[in-house]
């Protein structure tokens, strides 16, 4: 972990020049405004300790030899000047200031965008393996780590940064003396700032860190609140949570711990370094000594202008290192924060090398295929063969093999072996077995979630790596356990499975599943909007627009993953007529646990830790009096 912290501290800066590059990528004019901007009103702040300087040298220290009118000449211009200076400055500081609130705002929605649309192509497998509260950090914690840095950070830094610089030329040409006494100070600086600042640096990334982790918990805990009451462990949860908050607020504690003794530090080291230029300066004057600067040893001492104007500028100078100090800590969490965003803007998308697509089809008498741009209702793949430049049509009918397959989610742990099976156009085959046995395994084998090791899966005779993804899945119609509505209208959630269908087709596809009745029942019917994952829906209902869902999208391969688990038996009856209806003339894989919803499956596959046991027909697997006989009997209950 230590080796870990110190790389995430050692790499900020390139993180950061990355971050600063992404923000040029979209906003380089609006970037150039602002720095020039920020250039000018730098200078235009310290421009007024060189007026200071000469309107004590020039006007008050001659005094009365220059006469009333001299003195109300020079003060006139000096002021018309300074008045210039600011009022310029000004405008360059609400110029600026202005942008960078818009170019902000713009830049968090392409980092939201940018992340929202890499997260589309990611496999299913990353899903699986990170916390959903995890996730959600990167487009909340992170972004908004980086929108403090590119809205104050940011600009704070390059203005002091231009100070800095503008005040060491003024310096060195007021007196190389006085600005060695200030150089001496900012050394020190820069000493603690680099111990106690690597200190919070490493605590920022953590809290980062810890902040993922707390919300991944939330998440979890909220996603789980039924089952926590259920089984009393209200106490057991509070303790786990009090052990993820509190490493969190040790992090934060060390962090902002760090963070708070800098700033104090720093600005009694300025105090000092006032104290000695005033000191040093006061001491050169009177021992008459000849100033040294930029244009070399002046024949006389340096004069008392110069040294007001010094302690003022010097005051500026460790001002403006103090800023840069005050922002190592929003440095470094926008450091953390796009470290994790950059991370996770480079997680390899989901491979598909396939080439082979979904047309619309039209086909004759004679079973010639042609291809349509208008919905047919018959499909066909469409191949290019890449040896001879040829393109061959095959009808989609649904027909899927596996052959030999092995498959593990880890690599040297299979959870699958020689599984070998055949789908024929408008089979029904089913999957029996324990939880763990392997049965979701295959049909995400079948929609490509997760690639096979070995053996192959044909559709329609064509190897599926050829296929496309995207056109795969859109010839299955997949209806999971766990229901997932999204906010909108139950009409929005039936189209899901088919954008252009129109209310008519939903409406059919939501009778077809026995989902009617209930949605007219409702207030406002197929306009009731849903929220929270359909929170005011019951789960049997959620479950019926689930497969309503996959009525609409009206595909020649359906997988219903345990599809009416929700449902009650007597909406489980009605359901099943619409089921089989919907299921007719289509290839048919069906997950189930409860074995009256499959007796009239053409083929069930009796699974067990990944290997087909049995298989046939319900008749013939009770007359086998196997392990299927033995669950149908009840003499062996599926855990």
């Amino acid at each position: 972990m230590k080796n870990k912290d110190n790389a995430a501290k050692k790499n900020t800066p390139s993180v950061i020049m990355r971050l600063v590059r992404y923000l040029a990528h979209y906003y380089k004019f609006e970037l150039l405004l602002v720095l020039f901007c920020i250039i000018v009103t730098a200078i235009a702040g310290i421009s007024s300790s060189v007026f200071l300087e000469m309107l004590i040298d020039e006007v008050i220290a001659p005094g009365v030899e220059l006469g009333f009118d001299a003195v109300k000449g020079k003060l006139t211009t000096i002021a018309c000047i300074m008045a210039g200076i600011y009022a310029f400055g000004l405008i360059c500081s609400f110029t600026y200031n202005r942008v960078m609130a818009i170019v902000t705002q713009g830049f968090l929605k392409h980092i939201r965008t940018d992340m929202f649309d890499r997260m589309q192509t990611f496999p299913i497998k990353y899903f699986d393996t990170h916390t959903h509260g995890d996730i959600m950090s990167y487009f909340t914690n992170d972004t908004d780590a980086i929108r403090q840095f590119v809205s104050q950070s940011l600009p704070s830094i390059v203005f002091s940064m231009s100070g800095i610089i503008t005040l060491l030329v003024v310096m060195l040409r007021s007196s190389i003396y006085l600005t060695l006494v200030v150089l001496g100070s900012v050394a020190i600086m820069f000493v603690v700032t680099k111990i106690v600042g690597g200190k919070s640096a490493k605590y920022f990334v953590k809290q980062q860190q810890s902040i993922g982790r707390t919300e991944g918990f939330i998440e979890e805990m909220l996603n789980g609140q039924k089952v926590i009451k259920v089984f009393c462990h209200e106490e057991a949860t509070k303790r786990d949570f009090a052990a993820v908050n509190g490493q969190l607020c040790s992090d934060m504690s060390k962090a902002n711990g760090y963070a708070n003794i800098l700033m104090p530090a720093i600005g009694n080291i300025g105090h000092v370094a006032f104290v000695l230029v005033a000191i040093v300066g006061g001491a050169l004057v009177l021992a008459g000594v000849r100033n040294l600067s930029l244009s070399g040893l002046d024949t006389a001492a340096i004069s008392m202008g110069a040294i007001v104007a010094f302690l003022n500028m010097s005051r500026q100078f460790t001002l403006n290192f103090s800023q840069i100090s005050m922002q190592i800590n929003s440095v470094v969490m926008a450091g953390a924060g796009a470290a994790r965003i950059f991370e996770f803007l480079e997680v390899q998308p989901e491979t598909d090398e396939g080439y082979v697509t979904l047309v619309n089809a039209v086909i004759d008498e004679d079973g010639n295929i042609t291809e349509s741009e208008e919905r047919t209702g018959k499909w066909a793949w469409r191949h290019p063969h890449k040896a001879d430049g040829t393109v061959t049509y095959t009808e989609l009918k649904g027909d899927i093999r596996l052959v030999d397959v092995d498959f593990g989610y880890v690599p040297d742990k299979l959870v699958l072996h020689d599984v070998t099976l055949y789908a024929k156009p408008g089979q029904k085959i089913a999957f029996v077995g324990a939880t763990g046995a392997g049965k979701t395994t295959i049909t995400n084998l079948i929609n490509r979630f997760y690639d096979i090791e070995d053996g192959k899966i044909r559709y329609d005779g064509i190897n599926i790596n050829k296929i496309k993804k995207a056109d795969l899945r859109r010839s299955l119609g997949v209806v999971l356990q766990d229901t997932n509505l999204f906010t909108g209208t139950i009409m929005d959630n039936i189209r899901y499975g088919r954008l252009d269908a129109t209310d008519e087709e939903c409406v059919a596809a939501a009778t077809l599943a026995g989902a009617h009745d209930f949605i007219t029942r409702l207030p406002e019917g197929y306009s009731t909007m849903l929220t929270g994952d359909g929170a005011n829906l019951s789960q049997g209902q959620k479950q019926l627009l689930s497969i309503a869902r996959a009525a609409v999208a009206n595909p020649p391969v359906l997988i219903l993953d345990e599809a009416t688990s929700s449902i009650d038996t007597r909406t489980e009856y009605l359901v099943q007529r619409g089921m089989d209806r919907l299921m007719e003339g289509r290839t048919v894989f069906v997950i189930a646990h409860r074995l009256s919803t499959i007796q009239n499956s053409d083929a069930i596959m009796v699974l067990d830790h990944g290997r087909i046991i049995e298989r046939g027909s319900h008749e013939e697997l009770i007359a086998k009096r196997g392990q299927y006989y033995q669950l149908y009997t009840g003499a062996f209950e599926l855990e």
